[in-house]
């Protein structure tokens, strides 16, 4: 089978099992009465990001193949989203918090390291190829987010987003991947017979990335811009949903289903990735960061000003600016990681990227989202417009920090 047909499977499965729950968890809380606790639940995927795929990428770098350690690692993410599952229906309307949250801590905890190795197979296996990563890799990574549409319209349209069925969509997946790992091509582990110093041995040489001030700004605005990351996957189903109260809006498309409005903003992504190439050659990461960075203002004020009724071009708006947003922002950020690092850290310094995004970014940003939420809610109605108008605020002064900051040589941030 062609390779790029064979990576751009493997995207496919590996962003379907995080589309089964990803946006539609948050709604499904809500119904088991811990809407308050909706930040923590997406922020542990940050928690988890701080170590977890650190480690991972210092193993496949060191001692496991990459693509082994991707099978593993989603072979326990899976089983632990079925015990998910198992837990909450055999406990019916009194599902504890903690037993739950725990299960899907351990599940999510081996995902997200899978992010960057799966980044890593491809890379690995493009340039062993002869091939240009900046060029090639894009069209590959479409059919990730083509997944997680699909598994999104699952859901919705089986009616699994209010229930825990979505966990059981999302382990199935997990466990295909699984298996089909074993066909992936065989990446290469950096070894050597000199005696390594222990910061060597555990792969730890990545961090040593901060000492160049390019660098260093670099993961400290991924890690600021990471904070808004996981915010509306989080809170924007439930937002959306919250309009079922309403009688003027209880009926629309929208309120009724939330999950397939907001995979526009995957579909957008489709788009937006295949630009990726022409804009980093173009315009360089500073530019395309700053694109993202400006996206997220309107991507919350939309949402701010939006309703699911006439008010509803704003959210197909806001789904739009999300491609723009997140792709130019991750997409890029991963392709300058892989060109700005030597060959036997290329993984870690994956991991490094993940960490500060997925990792710290995520993790500040959803349980300060959260805190907002909470703020902003009375009698259990929240005053969603002034927490949309907090958030793009943010994004805001960021992205202006970040124009002030970051200004590095033209040909310093040409990819």
């Amino acid at each position: 089978m062609n390779l790029k047909i064979r990576l751009a499977l493997m995207n496919f499965l590996q962003f379907a099992v995080w589309g089964a729950y990803l946006t539609s968890m948050g709604t499904y809380l809500v119904k088991l009465g811990m809407a308050s606790q909706i930040g923590l639940f997406y922020a542990m995927q940050g928690i988890v990001s701080i170590f977890m795929p650190a480690i991972m990428g210092i193993i496949a770098d060191r001692w496991v193949q990459a693509q082994r350690l991707l099978g593993f690692c989603h072979f326990l993410a899976g089983m632990f989203m079925f015990g998910t599952a198992y837990y909450a229906v055999g406990a019916g309307n009194a599902v504890s918090f903690g037993l739950l949250f725990t299960l899907y801590s351990v599940s999510v905890a081996f995902y997200m390291p899978t992010l960057a190795l799966t980044n890593s197979v491809a890379y690995n296996a493009l340039v062993r190829e002869g091939m240009d990563t900046v060029k090639d890799f894009p069209p590959i990574r479409v059919f990730g987010t083509i997944g997680f549409i699909c598994t999104m319209w699952l859901v919705d349209l089986m009616g699994f987003q209010p229930n825990q069925n979505q966990f059981i969509t999302s382990g199935i997946i997990s466990i295909i991947l699984f298996f089909y790992t074993f066909s992936l091509p065989t990446c290469t582990i950096s070894k050597g017979g000199e005696k390594k110093s222990l910061v060597d041995a555990f792969g730890l040489r990545a961090f040593s990335l901060f000492k160049q001030r390019k660098m260093a700004i670099f993961f400290l605005f991924s890690m600021l811009l990471g904070v808004s990351l996981q915010i509306t996957n989080g809170f924007a189903n439930p937002f959306i949903s919250s309009f079922s109260s309403i009688e003027e809006y209880a009926n629309t498309f929208g309120v009724q289903h939330a999950n397939i409005l907001i995979s526009l903003s995957q579909i957008s992504e489709t788009c937006c990735i295949l630009l990726i190439p022409f804009f980093m050659k173009r315009f360089g990461i500073k530019n395309v960061m700053l694109i993202a960075m400006f996206a997220w203002v309107l991507r919350f004020g939309l949402f701010g000003t939006g309703n699911p009724g006439n008010g509803v071009w704003m959210f197909v708006l806001s789904m739009i600016v999300y491609g723009v947003a997140f792709d130019f922002f991750n997409i890029s950020g991963s392709l300058f990681v892989d060109k700005s690092t030597s060959p036997e850290l290329r993984s870690s310094a994956q991991g490094l990227f993940m960490l500060m995004t997925n990792g710290f970014g995520a993790t500040i940003g959803t349980l300060c989202a959260q805190a907002v939420v909470n703020a902003y809610t009375a009698d259990s109605v929240t005053n969603w417009q002034a927490c949309w108008f907090i958030f793009a605020g943010y994004a805001l002064i960021v992205g202006v920090a970040f124009a002030l900051i970051f200004r590095p040589k033209k040909e310093e941030v040409m990819v």
